[in-house]
């Protein structure tokens, strides 16, 4: 008995190994370089292939052949879909496509979310401002003392020009930016992941941040710096506001997700639209880090208002223009052609 499944095994391989060769050859070149190096004749043959090695394995499994023989069908079966089905894109490609179409085609279809966090963001600001330069007792309530680092309600004129202005060592500037990247991206990653909860922390972190902002810029309108304080803050600002408010429109999206299902279950309502909402925020950390590097170096380094105004416009334009400019659309199943 194990003779005749030995021979069976045995004429079962013979018969249909050149096959399986053939097609490990087409896998291997395919690794090695890209699908773009096979022939015509050879893409149309590598999908009758992988159908026949499927075949194989049905036909090995079904009838008890030599167990190497059910292994190996089974691992070149494997490696086959992911080659023909997976994503043939190299490290490179990927990250070239990620810059070029997938994360600004991600804030393109997210226009309304990222709109509704800018408002609210600008909103919290707002208020801030007002209730401060109403009375200033309000500024303990939004910032901590120790994150104003004496820039405060009480603090004089010359102070806070010299803040703005001043000849600051330039020694610590790569590790203030290092902790500004660190405290921008924990607020970012907050307002995304806290979407699941149907938005409602998201929306009151936008807030709650805005209202820090507006306080700390109504600190210094009071002492008729408000045009100054500008400059300062814009040089870093744009990016980093930005940055804020796309990871806002990406926690409003899992929360739409959650809050309004539709048809689809909760949990495939999410995924639906975690994919989308996790290019956004890999993006975000990318413009946190500009913006770190800015606040931490050419704020400091730029005295000149208009320089630094122009700067932080210049920086807002081109997130737009990068952002909402026409592109192409892509289907994740797209190949390299």
């Amino acid at each position: 008995m194990r003779s005749d499944i030995v021979l069976k095994s045995k004429r079962f391989r013979e018969e249909r190994q050149a096959d399986w060769k053939e097609m490990e050859r087409l896998l291997s070149r395919i690794e090695a370089s890209s699908v773009r190096g096979l022939s015509d004749e050879e893409l149309i043959a590598l999908p009758r292939m992988y159908r026949a090695t499927l075949s194989s394995l049905s036909v090995a499994r079904a009838t008890s052949l030599d167990q190497s023989v059910v292994s190996y069908l089974e691992s070149l079966s494997t490696r086959a879909y992911y080659v023909i089905y997976g994503s043939q894109k190299r490290l490179r490609d990927r990250i070239i496509s990620f810059f070029a179409r997938d994360w600004p085609l991600a804030v393109q279809s997210a226009w309304k979310d990222t709109l509704a966090s800018s408002l609210i963001f600008f909103l919290g600001g707002l208020v801030g401002f007002v209730l401060v330069a109403n009375n200033p007792d309000w500024f303990y309530a939004f910032m901590d003392e120790s994150m104003a680092s004496g820039r405060t309600p009480d603090a004089s004129e010359e102070f806070l020009r010299d803040t703005i202005y001043g000849d600051h060592d330039t020694g610590g500037l790569a590790a203030f930016a290092a902790y500004l990247f660190s405290n921008n991206s924990r607020v970012s990653i907050l307002a995304f992941a806290l979407g699941f909860a149907f938005a409602l922390p998201t929306v009151a972190l936008l807030l709650y941040n805005g209202l820090s902002i507006g306080a700390f810029i109504a600190v210094f309108t009071e002492k008729d710096l408000g045009f100054e304080i500008g400059g300062w803050l814009s040089i870093h600002g744009t990016t980093e506001l930005f940055a804020i408010a796309l990871a806002g429109a990406g926690g409003f999206m899992i929360g739409r997700a959650v809050a309004f299902p539709g048809d689809m279950s909760r949990m495939e309502s999410l995924r639906s639209k975690s994919e989308e909402a996790s290019i956004m925020l890999g993006g975000v950390v990318v413009m946190l880090l500009v913006a770190g590097l800015l606040e931490g170096f050419g704020r400091q380094l730029i005295q000149n208002d208009w320089v630094r105004y122009g700067i932080g416009g210049g920086m807002l334009l081109f997130w737009l223009l990068y952002f909402f400019l026409p592109r192409k659309s892509f289907h994740p199943l797209e190949e390299e052609s």
